[in-house]
């Protein structure tokens, strides 16, 4: 399913679907897209929307930012720096943060998809290439792909409370 925000409201927006879709037991996300592509920031708006109060930043240089303020952990990973080879230093530590009550954010997961859950939501966000898209600035595609059942079923929600609000 893909779907187009054509500002920060309407990203702030599908933020707040995912966050008021959320299943009761968490999800994995793995989240791909270029440097600027807005991986961060989606992450930041559905955490403020969970009630999260800490600042949320990009875990590029620390690997791994936890935050609290919600029914569950969250987790928000960063395999940039890690690359294909570092991933493998972290192998069962993400095992660990895929089960079940956790609410995982996997950036660049790309670099680790040999060892990312099964049952994971994937975000790809990507912008347009302004020389060929009559809007610039804060366009956004964000492309979501469900590994699950039960990750479908929240997707529907998301994209149908998003679309319910346009």
């Amino acid at each position: 399913m893909k779907v187009t925000c054509k500002n920060l409201d309407d990203t702030r927006r599908l933020a707040r679907s995912f966050a008021k879709n959320l299943p009761a037991c968490g999800c994995f996300v793995s989240l791909l897209g270029d440097i600027g592509a807005g991986k961060t920031a989606f992450v930041r708006y559905i955490l403020k929307e969970l009630g999260v109060k800490e600042k949320v930043t990009s875990p590029s240089f620390v690997i791994l930012n936890e935050y609290r303020g919600y029914s569950i952990p969250i987790y928000h990973f960063d395999l940039y720096r890690l690359e294909k080879e570092g991933v493998k230093t972290i192998l069962e530590e993400l095992l660990d943060y895929s089960s079940r009550n956790v609410l995982t954010f996997v950036e660049w997961a790309n670099f680790g998809k040999d060892a990312l859950s099964i049952d994971r939501l994937t975000v790809k966000i990507s912008y347009p290439d302004v020389l060929n898209y009559s809007d610039e600035g804060d366009v956004r595609f964000f492309e979501f792909d469900a590994c699950s059942e039960e990750n479908k079923k929240f997707l529907e929600k998301i994209i149908n409370d998003y679309e319910a609000k346009e």
